[in-house]
């Protein structure tokens, strides 16, 4: 037995299932749609994670070629440090027999074996600072003491005591130097020397020591 049509039935429109099917279609296609959003928000923040990895990574790439580079631009560094007080030596023995005309023989062989040692610095790219005659520079130069001077201007050096060295732009070992003041002003009344006279003695005392 049939049962009859209800009267809400009756009052529904034969429109209105298909508005409600559309509507839940159209709900899912929303639903559908925010997800793919989500997506590709989610994609472009993974795509600018690995961009910035990637630059961090050719940062560190970059930063440890140039430490690199570094090291081995200034690896002989140590070794040189320990040769310089070698020439020093040289150099005073040179001096030394300089003063004797009896060392002559003497003489040439440690000069031979300076020009060695010199041309052994330079082609590791050691090389002397500038120091006489140059304006006085604290990254390259050590002042010991200044004097006045007629042959060199005020603030310049006048005289070296120990050679300095430089490996590439890296200060190996500051010169060690005598500064002019610039021209005397009077003469020394206590002693009728010209200070300028009296500051060379001084500048040889201080090379010698």
């Amino acid at each position: 037995m049939s049962i009859p049509p209800s009267k809400q039935d009756d009052d529904r429109s034969p429109v209105e299932p298909e508005l409600d099917s559309q509507t839940t279609e159209a709900e899912r296609t929303a639903a559908a749609v925010q997800e793919a959003a989500a997506d590709v928000g989610e994609l472009a923040a993974e795509k600018d994670r690995a961009l910035r990895l990637q630059a961090e990574m050719e940062n560190l790439r970059s930063r440890t070629a140039r430490e690199i580079n570094e090291e081995r631009r200034y690896a002989p560094l140590a070794v040189i440090r320990h040769l310089l007080p070698v020439i020093d030596n040289i150099d005073r023995a040179i001096e030394a027999a300089q003063a004797s005309s009896e060392a002559a023989g003497l003489l040439e062989g440690f000069k031979l074996v300076r020009q060695q040692l010199v041309a052994v610095l330079e082609q590791h790219a050691c090389e002397r600072i500038k120091d006489v005659g140059q304006p006085f520079d604290p990254q390259v130069h050590e002042a010991i003491l200044q004097q006045p001077s007629d042959q060199h201007p005020a603030d310049h050096v006048m005289l070296v005591t120990e050679v300095g060295y430089r490996l590439h732009d890296r200060v190996v070992r500051p010169s060690k130097v005598i500064i002019s003041s610039g021209p005397p002003a009077t003469e020394d009344k206590g002693t009728g020397v010209p200070p300028h006279e009296a500051g060379e003695e001084s500048a040889e005392e201080a090379k010698q020591g």
